[in-house]
């Protein structure tokens, strides 16, 4: 395909040769006096020399041309295709603007002013019109939509709330893996269209490669996760095959392509989130909607745990919920892998999760900690 591109390219650059070579080129003799030498009067001869002249130029600047091109494509291909229209209907005025405005100048019987300069009226105001449409394309819609319908009507669409709205919900490596995702997509609750970049899928086949037995496990489950959605017809899943080749970092990759397409970042990763938060980019933490649908536990309420294992100060042992959920238990370290009641004497909640922390209802189990002490004795 690149090469198929580099050869039309040149084949383009070389069509342009001839007619630069063809059309210019005895201007140029006459500018420099060299109009007397015959054999460069010939338009043949020009559009030769033209055509050779720029064959050799593309070797110097056909390949940052294409990946211009590449680079335009690929952000075509994130645009809004509302946006799209508008910006191609305003460079069609831009493009005819330029044209009307020439027509006096096509007249003057000078290179610069009757070629050069309509050329550049038509790429000025053509990019001016394409710009105009694509950044005031919500202002367009307003202009043209109907407004029919009582006042009421009118008010609720005045007030409508578009800018609230992402429609790409862009998800990172770990909120795939993790898999919760598809279960909170089909309750509802995630409006607009899941979009997963191609450096995301790159990077869950590198972790599925993995030596790690552990990583190689979270890449598959990655993986399986991803074609589950894909097949589930009530998930609107999408891909994304534009790249970001400046970056190295995925994290770097999914906030440019979140401020690239109006997007938000769905993720389990703390520092990607503070990362793009600091950058104003949206951000759906996961762990952070799971915490705050735990239920809330309140001091001295009652509940039984299974303590597991020492806790890091003296005497403290540590039980998990259900959930997850860390509770910290006083004098737990007299318990272990039993079955205890306690009572809740405060809950901590952080970026991480919630920590719960509990005294042992010593009198449930007929011993205190300090007879439990003595025992051990």
């Amino acid at each position: 395909m690149k090469l198929k591109r580099k050869l039309i390219g040149q084949i383009l650059f070389v069509i342009t040769g001839l007619a630069v070579g063809y059309s210019v080129f005895p201007y140029l003799w006459e500018l420099f006096r060299l109009d007397q030498i015959t054999w460069l009067n010939q338009g043949i001869t020009n559009a030769v020399i033209g055509a050779l002249i720029f064959y050799l130029l593309s070797f110097i600047f056909l390949d940052p041309i294409l990946a211009f091109i590449r680079k335009t494509e690929k952000q075509l291909l994130t645009i809004n295709p509302s946006k799209v229209l508008f910006g191609s209907l305003f460079l069609l005025i831009g493009l005819v603007l330029a044209n009307v405005i020439a027509i006096p100048l096509y007249r003057i019987n000078f290179f610069l002013i009757s070629t050069i300069l309509p050329v550049v009226l038509m790429i000025v105001l053509g990019y001016l019109g394409f710009r105009i449409g694509i950044t005031q394309t919500d202002d367009w819609k307003k202009l043209f939509k109907s407004r029919r319908g009582n006042d009421l009507e009118n008010l609720i669409y005045d007030q409508k709330p578009d800018d609230n709205f992402h429609k790409y919900k862009i998800l990172d490596t770990s909120v795939i893996i993790d898999g919760r995702i598809h279960d909170i997509v089909k309750t509802g609750f995630v409006e607009g269209v899941l979009l997963v970049p191609v450096f995301v899928v790159h990077e869950l086949q590198l972790i599925s490669d993995s030596a790690d037995s552990l990583k190689r496990a979270r890449g598959r489950r990655g993986l399986d996760i991803l074609n589950e959605m894909k097949n589930d017809p009530e998930v609107n899943i999408e891909n994304y095959d534009g790249d970001f080749d400046d970056l190295t970092e995925v994290d770097g990759k999914l906030i440019k392509l979140a401020k690239l397409i109006d997007g938000i970042v769905v993720t389990n990763d703390y520092n990607l989130n503070k990362v793009s938060e600091f950058q104003n980019v949206p951000v759906l933490n996961i762990n952070e909607l799971a915490n705050s649908m735990k239920p809330a536990v309140l001091p001295g309420e009652n509940m039984e745990v299974t303590v597991v294992k020492t806790g890091t100060e003296r005497q403290q042992g540590v039980a998990y919920l259900a959930d997850g959920t860390m509770v910290v238990v006083e004098d737990g370290q007299y318990y272990l892998n039993q079955t205890i009641k306690v009572v809740i004497t405060s809950a901590l909640q952080t970026a991480a999760g919630r920590m719960i922390f509990a005294k042992a209802q010593h009198a449930q189990h007929g011993i205190s900690g300090s007879a439990a002490t003595k025992s051990k004795k």
